[in-house]
């Protein structure tokens, strides 16, 4: 297993760990996604437990079920999350002119439903308000039919945030 997986994979068990808890449950949706922290997550791993935290407050707001997080889905999150750090090439097109369906069954998920990028946001709060405020970013994230997604967030060497959210049906 590369470094990269590694990461993903201990991610995804804290994230497994957290939602095991009532009171993990509880916070999910008794947070407000607007709510502002003095002292947020700074690193990507927390940056992504955010981020996933939040994406599923919104769902249960609306009365959707949560989302289960699939470690092929942390994978091509992260991996496209990474290529627009490194590249500054903002945009649903990845790495050798890869698309969220092709970097997804390249990791091993194959029903795939849609993707979410942003940028420049310094927190998983300012970029789930600003999904939520695009219509069609919110319809992925607030789509009751998708099951299962992953999270990725990359800081660039100028220290903006490259945010992704991919989406499946499984």
């Amino acid at each position: 297993m590369d470094r990269e997986a590694r990461t993903v994979f201990e991610l995804v068990r804290r994230i497994a760990l957290a939602a095991a808890t009532p009171a993990a449950l509880l916070a999910l949706t008794a947070t407000p996604a607007s709510a502002a922290t003095t002292a947020g997550p700074t690193t990507a791993s927390d940056l992504m437990v955010d981020v996933i935290d939040r994406t599923n407050a919104e769902r249960a707001r609306a009365g959707c079920a949560p989302l289960e997080v699939e470690q092929e889905l942390m994978v091509a999150s992260v991996r496209q999350s990474h290529y627009m750090a490194a590249t500054g090439d903002f945009g649903h097109i990845g790495w050798r002119g890869s698309t969220f369906e092709s970097r997804s069954r390249a990791v091993g998920y194959h029903e795939v439903a849609a993707e979410n990028i942003a940028w420049g946001y310094s927190s998983a709060a300012e970029a789930v308000e600003a999904w939520m405020a695009s219509p069609s970013h919110r319809e992925n994230i607030l789509n009751c039919e998708a099951r299962s997604f992953g999270a990725g967030v990359q800081r660039a060497a100028n220290g903006t945030l490259y945010w992704t959210q991919v989406f499946g049906w499984r």
